[in-house]
């Protein structure tokens, strides 16, 4: 059994991020203790029934000027959220939820600029991140209070509670605790985390008694830090609890309370069912490289883990279809070995016909159905996986749609599994729920193979088919779901309803389903539970619990509802999706919330947004990150990514929120002008050349170095070159020459300079992007060096999605990921794997020097350097940048 994250039965105190310029100071507790809520003011009071989890930073400004408080946290992404609100000297200001549209439109109202609102985005895998700030005036303080809820989902035999903590720095009072009460008895719990090490491994207390479990972790300051005189914490990451209950009964856990039930279904101790399952392989072009290396690899553990009842087929597919055998195969040990063979053959190429593979699997399926082939009680399914968009044969999308719905009749479950960002996932997301199925993203990286596995696992063993929960016609209504396809091992089916005239005389339940050798049935009696007689002291957590969780299903199953079915029934369950949303305050992907930012000395009162994001939109996220950050809406993040170009000469893809950076290097002859940056939407040009040392050093190696760059505007009539002698700009037909050694400032219909002492100039174009170059002077007499430029980009998401170059493809965003740290050539610069553009790469840590904050020493940048010009990082070759002029683009 598991409530909303919180009743399941649990309250805990999400994570937070507190950011805290100058003299600021906050405090980061996260915790369940319910004296702790109880003391939070306003708002959070109306909160105390229900089943939730609630972030509480306090921050005081004690500096004698007003400073901007940054408060960030990261939820579930399944969770909905319930309630912001913020306490700023004694006046609370109290999040509403209204419809998308209407919250967008008294947001553009209000604010001139007219973005789209939303302080929601997508954060890893399983989380999204709410941000926002606000101007504290001196000596003041600001509480911020974050509510969200959560139905806790079992997969595998258990649920897992996961809180991001990224404090950003040691906090005077952190604590982690986490109360679970679980009626039925609780017979695990484990709590680990992702930054855990020996030290801090010891402080996670655990106590479990009965029907509760009691889990904290509260490091002090000196635990938290990186190094006994450092700012670094070591405390970064998720933290993970895990646990399951005691299940004695068949008929599950049933809780009645102030008038709605919920009934939480997981016998234990079932048979499995036989599967017969095609596995329907998109292995096109793009599937080349590790992606088909790691489908290779993750299909012969998933085939070496087939029961002998079962029968299974394997499908690739490109423009052509190509099946292994023509019917479906028992998994015999001889038939499992063969198909493991084919599996080390598949190979990749061509484009890809989605239409025509799964209808392949499909035939396949009946056919040897009606042809008795396969075991009568035996569940029918396809797993079908790509990473891109169906473009040969049937191409419309809901063209297949309709097609495979019709080919599958409601008789066998579809499962889709998108990997990469290039697939459309709500295409394979709705054509899976028509077919009793589910959709899974599979995400690039290291592991991938590993989350294949694992989504199979979740549907591999059925355990019950067609099953139905019944409930008395005359004592319940508005029941969520009570029909469910497949009951899978290590699952959870959850029904919830409403209870009428609190009828528990006559409260029979029934359970119904077709298992392995015989049909599944099971009755019993419900009845209510005195949760003040079991928990005396922690009544706070009950109340509405069980009506909030109706709703929570309700809503959620509407969303689905509303991708499946006729134009009318979707029209209609999204009324009613928006319709529950707004009456139970939940930010849904149709609600939004608003909050009103108090008036400040900057300007009045302004509204911010907080938004849901659906899995698509979270893709669509994902493919633009660091093309454009999230909307800020009166204030700028702190740490955005950048992109440079110093030194020898060393590009530099700085990510601050990775905490990390990428950089390469590229070895030219003198004299060759390569293409930096390219915005043909734009028409925003940056070339460079290059310039070697005067003569070869002793040791041997000869430096190349930026001298020259052309920074070309064609729309705004913008052209500036800069070199290590001069800067000089042509604007509005006039030239205009600057000296290194002036100090200037320039100010143009289009475009600004600024010129400083200490050599850095910054170009502004109107209404777009911001560059910075330095002049790096060496001594006169050096007998081998020269001076040098460097190039440095600022509000590079102003650009084009269509920016390209050797630091333009970079503005996109990059997706990468770096495992088996591995002892280098030099000790202090370890080698490590890196998974990027489907590409395995051998990369080194090493030091970049970003000289934007002190131009004569620089500061020391730990990056990934990727060697031999950047091959497999960037497009192409470095060649394929190479130009013939300082203006030109080839």
């Amino acid at each position: 059994m598991s409530g909303v994250q919180g009743v399941g039965l649990l309250l805990l105190w999400a994570s937070a991020c507190l950011w805290l310029p100058g003299l600021a100071r906050g405090t980061l507790v996260i915790s369940g203790d319910h004296e702790a809520l109880q003391e939070t003011r306003g708002a959070a009071k109306s909160l105390q029934k229900r089943s939730t989890n609630v972030a509480t930073v306090e921050a005081l400004n004690k500096a004698n000027i007003s400073q901007e408080i940054f408060f960030e946290v990261e939820l579930p992404k399944t969770a909905f959220i319930t309630n912001f609100s913020m306490e700023i000297d004694g006046q609370m200001y109290v999040g509403e939820v209204k419809e998308k549209e209407k919250a967008k439109k008294q947001y553009e109202k209000a604010v001139s600029s007219g973005q789209t609102a939303g302080l929601v985005k997508a954060s890893g895998r399983k989380m999204e991140k709410f941000s926002v700030s606000v101007n504290i005036a001196a000596e003041s303080n600001v509480t911020f209070i974050m509510t969200y809820e959560e139905l806790l989902q079992r997969k595998l035999g258990q649920y897992e509670i996961l809180t991001r903590v990224k404090p950003k720095q040691p906090v005077q009072e952190f604590q982690i605790v986490t109360n679970i009460y679980e009626p039925q008895g609780i017979s695990y719990v484990d709590a680990n985390a992702t930054f855990f090490s020996n030290e801090l491994l010891p402080l996670v207390e655990k106590r479990v008694t009965g029907n509760k479990a009691h889990i904290s972790f509260s490091p002090t300051m000196e635990q938290q830090r990186k190094c006994p005189d450092c700012d670094g914490t070591l405390i970064d990451g998720d933290f993970i609890i895990k646990y399951d209950v005691n299940r004695a009964t068949s008929l599950g856990d049933i809780q009645i309370v102030n008038g709605y039930f919920v009934h939480f279904f997981a016998p234990p101790d079932l048979p499995t069912v036989p599967k017969n399952v095609a596995f329907v392989i998109d292995s096109s072009g793009s599937m080349s490289g590790r992606k088909i290396e790691q489908t290779r690899e993750a299909l012969l553990a998933i085939l070496k883990d087939l029961s002998e009842e079962d029968y299974f087929a394997l499908i690739q597919f490109d423009s052509r279809i190509q099946s292994w055998r023509t019917s479906l195969a028992k998994a015999t040990k001889e038939n499992v070995a063969a198909g493991m063979d084919y599996v080390r053959m598949i190979k990749h190429g061509g484009v890809t016909n989605i239409n025509d593979a799964v209808l392949e699997g499909v035939n396949m399926l009946v056919k040897d159905r009606q042809e008795k082939k396969l075991p009568e009680r035996s569940v029918d399914m396809i797993i079908l996986l790509t990473d891109g968009m169906p473009n040969s044969g049937e191409s419309h999308l809901p063209k297949i749609q309709e097609n495979i719905h019709s080919a599958i009749g409601g008789n066998m479950s579809l499962f889709c599994l998108g990997f990469g960002n290039d697939v459309d996932y709500s295409f394979l997301d709705g054509m899976s729920k028509q077919n009793k199925g589910v959709a899974r993203r599979i995400f690039e990286g290291s592991d991938a193979a590993v989350q294949l596995q694992g989504f199979y696992e979740e549907v591999a063993s059925t355990l019950l088919s067609e099953v139905d929960l019944r409930y008395p016609d005359n004592a319940v209504d508005s029941l969520t779901t009570n029909h469910y396809s497949q009951f899978f091992k290590g699952s959870e089916i959850v029904v919830a309803g409403r209870v009428m005239n609190n009828d528990l005389d006559n409260f029979m339940v029934e359970v119904f389903g077709q298992g392995f050798e015989e049909d599944f049935k099971v009755q019993g009696q419900a009845t209510a539970v005195d949760w003040d007689e079991i928990y005396p002291n922690e009544e706070y957590i009950f109340g509405d619990f069980t009506e909030r969780l109706w709703a929570y299903l309700n809503i959620q199953q509407l969303l689905e509802n509303s991708k499946k079915g006729a134009e009318d029934e979707k029209a209609n369950a999204t009324a009613k999706a928006l319709e529950m949303s707004l009456h139970y305050s939940f930010v849904t992907p149709l609600t939004s919330m608003v909050v009103i930012k108090p008036e400040t000395e900057d300007g009045p009162d302004s509204p911010f947004i907080a938004d849901k994001l659906t899995e698509a939109q979270r893709q669509q996220a994902e493919r633009v990150s660091h093309r454009y950050p999230a909307p800020s809406y009166a204030y700028q993040q702190p740490a955005q990514p950048t992109y440079f170009v110093d030194g020898d000469p060393h590009f530099i893809i700085e990510l601050p929120e990775r905490d990390d950076a990428l950089c390469f290097n590229i070895n030219g002859i003198p004299g060759t002008i390569f293409s930096l940056v390219r915005d043909p939407e734009q028409g925003i040009l940056v070339n460079g050349q290059i310039i070697g040392d005067k003569k070869i050093a002793p040791d041997g190696k000869i430096k190349s170095y930026f001298w020259r760059f052309g920074i070309l505007h064609q729309t705004l009539g913008v052209r500036l070159e800069v070199s290590t002698q001069d800067i000089s700009v042509l604007q509005d037909g006039k030239w205009v020459k600057l000296l290194w050694s002036d100090t200037a400032s320039v100010k143009g219909l289009n475009v600004d300079l600024l010129l400083t002492k200490d050599r850095s100039l910054t170009v502004t174009l109107k209404d777009s992007v911001k560059f910075v170059v330095l002049l790096h002077k060496v001594w006169v007499k050096h007998p081998y060096h020269r001076d040098y430029l460097g190039f440095y980009t600022l509000d590079s998401h102003l650009l084009s999605p269509s920016v390209h170059g050797l630091l333009g493809q970079f503005y996109h965003g990059i997706e990468y990921e770096v495992s088996g740290l591995r002892p280098g050539e030099v000790p202090e610069k370890p080698d490590a794997t890196m998974y990027v553009k489907g590409q395995e790469l051998n990369v080194t840590r090493g030091w970049q020097r970003d000289f934007r904050r002190d131009v004569k020493n620089g500061e020391n940048v730990p990056c990934w350097f990727i060697h031999n010009n950047g091959t497999g990082l960037i497009d192409g070759d470095a060649t394929d940048y190479v130009v013939s002029g300082l203006f030109k683009t080839v």
